[in-house]
């Protein structure tokens, strides 16, 4: 990652301009909208007819691959060399901050009668598996500054869309706010590390091969993060 260059080769003679990065990363969480609206589990969630045992495999395939989020983030971090020293401070911090999130969605599963040795005892479905190799592959690569545009796609759905679906949980389903407060923490703490990555991605610091690599990170986090919804148990 260097300071970005003063020529974008995008605006070549017979080259269409591509926008700023937050407004292409903008574009990937349209797409990601569109994959999110056909997802079973959600169209059922938005009409009113989901049932506790949706709500419940739902945290059941999202624990399999969240207690994999501080690992990820931890190896990104201790892939950036001094050169980048910002971005692997950021990684330290995030990944501390994202260390206990497993708890809370084991208390809310607990919460509503499940058992905690069989949550942790589950396995990824096939979805997850693909999200969970493709971070943890692309978290070894030497500066990995790409998954700036995973932390875009996943933070971003703590942030806009957890509290929604929380609230729209409790709704149907009558639930208590101990058994939704993984998705409602998140709204709140998501929405912090939003801001603290819209300002590194804003900084100028970011050059345009890097931001072809966030880009590219968020597209593939993006669908494979619905991809892990579209597949609950598989």
């Amino acid at each position: 990652m260097t300071t970005a260059t003063s020529t974008d080769s995008s605006t070549a003679a017979g080259s269409a301009p591509r926008g700023s990065l937050l407004e292409r990363l903008g574009d990937v969480w349209l797409e990601l909208e569109q994959h999110l609206a056909k997802v079973p589990v959600l169209q059922r969630l938005d009409d009113g007819t989901v049932t506790l045992e949706d709500y419940m495999r739902l945290l059941f395939n999202l624990r399999q691959q969240v207690i994999d989020g501080s690992p990820w983030i931890s190896r990104a971090a201790s892939s950036f060399d001094i050169d980048h020293f910002e971005l692997r401070a950021a990684a330290i911090k995030h990944a501390e901050e994202e260390h206990r999130d497993h708890f809370l969605l084991e208390a809310d599963y607990v919460a509503l009668g499940g058992s905690r040795e069989e949550l942790r005892a589950g396995r990824k479905n096939v979805g997850s598996e693909a999200l969970s190799g493709y971070l943890f592959h692309y978290a070894s690569k030497p500066n990995p500054a790409g998954l700036l545009g995973a932390m875009f796609v996943i933070e971003g759905l703590g942030a806009r869309r957890a509290a929604e679906w929380a609230a729209r949980f409790q709704e149907v389903l009558g639930l208590a706010d101990n058994q939704v407060h993984f998705m409602r923490y998140h709204q709140e703490a998501d929405g912090a590390h939003t801001g603290d990555m819209e300002a590194i991605l804003t900084s100028g610091l970011i050059d345009d091969a890097t931001a072809d690599e966030i880009v590219r990170c968020a597209q593939v986090v993006a669908r494979l993060y619905a991809l892990q919804l579209e597949e609950l148990d598989r």
